[in-house]
């Protein structure tokens, strides 16, 4: 069943605290706070809809014992102009804009 979330709507039209409902699909929307009956209305949110190109995904790939493993070379910035080789056996240590 999804969760949705619903916020809190004031007398006076003041946004209050936001709430997470587990409800069917098929179900009508809440239109009062099922605790303290006060009016509500629901958050649209996006979806989370799982994928290869998610955060967690890219953040692996990218990960310098991958990237070593693949045969790239990585490079991070270690002040200005000033940059350290972080994954990979090809090209120096360090560039610099000074060299």
């Amino acid at each position: 069943m999804p969760v949705y979330t619903y916020q809190v709507i004031h007398d006076d039209g003041a946004e209050g605290e936001t709430f997470e409902h587990v409800q069917g699909m098929s179900e009508a929307p809440l239109t009062e706070h099922p605790e303290t009956g006060e009016k509500v209305v629901r958050v649209f949110q996006a979806p989370h809809v799982a994928s290869r190109y998610n955060e967690r995904v890219v953040k692996g790939q990218m990960d310098d014992k991958n990237l070593d493993r693949l045969g790239f070379t990585k490079y991070v910035r270690n002040g200005k102009g000033h940059y350290e080789r972080t994954a990979g056996k090809a090209g120096p240590e360090r560039l610099s804009t000074d060299d």
